[in-house]
């Protein structure tokens, strides 16, 4: 029930209806494919039905691995559709941390790509899981939910989700080494996301993962009435291509995807003159840069910037990103409507404007808390509150500057490093007395994971040794682009490693003819 004696729709089923205005209009593109909005619309409830059969029901909780396919999206509204909890993972991530995660989440129902089949294969046998499924192709012991689905109806299934279910688990790290699982509710997601409703059709690009901020941006196109072009991944000469041959009109990119995009040969002959969207977040951007690309594309620039835990927070538009106004591009814009945002000092007092502090939200769309840790909950929200972890201030007209950040995190392409989940790791190598894991920004602003190490006496350790291990425990995606061996770690007053100190030294390191 939704509070007033009516059935509860939840997002899923908006799309649904959606879908089922213009059946006959494209909806999704893949390759070769593209599938109509009456095809996408019968698969959901195709796969719904199949899930129900095999035992899925509301409340359990689905995780996915799987890439950018038609076939993701319908899982994910499928699972949705019966009131599951959907847990997305990260394909970057080790196989420890990807058991880690489906333990956290007890998760009943692993759905995979065939291009994850040895993955899924191999955490089969380290959870205990009661289904596996494949998106296609499945054999043996894996059964197949594409098959499965084209036995069932495709006629529309009541959908089962309640306000207060949980809706979607994004994992983020933790200073233990355990991953943090934030939950959002099927309550709070029909709020979430773009409004395109005023908009002429829109075509969104999907070249970054499905399980981060791209899949909300293909629920809101879907929602009204767009089309969502999906590429297997981000490369830059395939993103113009696809741009020009698409008509492509919104897309998101982290800034370093941006640069790569404008230093690519191909961009002054692509026609990128559809774009009417183009937006950019998750980590520091170059004010230069970004004042390069609103001279090559136009003013269709938004910054977003957002946290899983938190939700979108304030979103700097295209009128704000004028060349001749840099001070404007070194911000994150205003809270988004809805959104409160304040600055907050020691004692929990409100600053200023110009002030700096925590940057503390409140607004819809703060999560309901982390899966199972109450403790880490009353941390982050007290009194009303998200608290960050973001170092900023407020300017006197609204604007929002990230200065630093609390937390120890490190954004790169395709997820989140924990720097404490790092150093464990060298630290587990028998000739590593301590290490000091930090983010230090190239020439584009973008974070790159550095790590100081310390060698035990007569320890000879090398990096490429160092590297292997972290990419054996931890993943690709947590190997650091740099690293260097130190004598000691540099402490600071408090006794603590000084990565400010660490920093310095590492930027003057890549850069040494640097003023």
């Amino acid at each position: 029930m939704d509070g007033t004696g009516g059935h509860f729709r939840s997002h899923v089923e908006e799309i649904l209806d959606a879908l089922a205005k213009d059946p006959g209009r494209e909806a999704l593109v893949h390759h070769d494919r593209r599938v109509s909005a009456g095809e996408l619309r019968g698969l959901v409830h195709r796969m719904a039905r199949a899930l129900r059969s095999r035992g899925v029901r509301r409340g359990q909780t689905v995780t996915l691995l799987s890439g950018n396919l038609p076939e993701t999206i319908a899982a994910r509204y499928a699972a949705g559709l019966l009131g599951c909890a959907v847990n997305h993972l990260y394909a970057g991530l080790s196989a420890d941390v990807h058991a880690d995660i489906l333990r956290d989440v007890e998760t009943g129902t692993l759905i995979a790509d065939p291009a994850h089949r040895e993955r899924a294969a191999d955490l089969a046998r380290r959870v205990r899981l009661d289904r596996v499924l494949l998106l296609g192709a499945g054999t043996g012991t894996e059964a197949d939910l594409v098959t499965l689905a084209a036995g069932e109806s495709a006629e529309a299934l009541h959908g089962e989700a309640r306000p207060q279910d949980i809706c979607t688990i994004r994992h983020t790290g933790g200073t233990t080494g355990h991953p943090k699982a934030i939950c959002t509710t099927f309550g709070q997601w029909a709020t979430i996301g773009p409004d395109w409703t005023e908009e002429a059709e829109v075509r969104l690009l999907v070249c970054t993962t499905l399980a981060h901020a791209a899949g909300l941006m293909a629920d809101a196109t879907l929602h009204h009435g767009g089309t969502v072009v999906l590429l297997d991944e981000f490369e830059a000469g395939a993103v113009l291509a696809a741009v020009e041959r698409e008509r492509i009109s919104h897309m998101f990119l982290l800034p370093p995807l941006l640069y790569q995009l404008m230093d690519h040969p191909a961009i002054d002959r692509t026609d990128t003159s559809s774009l009417r969207a183009l937006t950019y977040g998750g980590c520091a951007s170059s004010p230069a840069r970004l004042a390069a690309a609103v001279r090559r594309f136009g003013p269709v620039l938004h910054q977003f910037y957002g946290q899983n835990e938190a939700g979108g927070i304030s979103m700097l538009l295209p009128e704000d990103h004028d060349p001749a106004r840099p001070e404007l591009l070194r911000t994150a814009g205003k809270a988004m409507e809805g959104v409160e945002v304040a600055i907050v000092g020691p004692g929990g007092r409100h600053l200023a404007p110009g002030e700096h502090g925590e940057i503390c939200v409140r607004s819809p769309h703060v999560m309901e808390g982390y899966w199972k840790q109450p403790e880490l909950t009353a941390e982050v929200l007290r009194d009303g509150w998200l608290h960050t972890g973001d170092i900023g201030f407020l300017d006197a007209d609204g604007y929002i500057t990230i200065v630093d950040r609390l937390k120890d995190m490190i954004v790169v392409v395709g997820g989140h490093v924990y720097t404490v989940e790092l150093e464990d790791v060298l630290n587990s190598h028998p000739q590593v007395l301590q290490s000091a894991v930090l983010g230090v920004p190239d020439a584009n602003l973008m974070e790159r994971v550095h790590a100081a190490v310390v060698r035990t006496p007569g320890g000879d350790v090398g990096e490429a040794e160092l590297r292997a291990l972290v990419r054996e425990r931890k993943g690709a995606m947590y190997e650091p682009a740099s690293l260097s061996f130190v004598d000691e770690l540099p402490l600071t007053d408090a006794g603590k490693p000084d990565k400010k100190l660490l920093r310095a030294r590492a930027r003057a390191a890549a850069r040494p003819d640097a003023p």
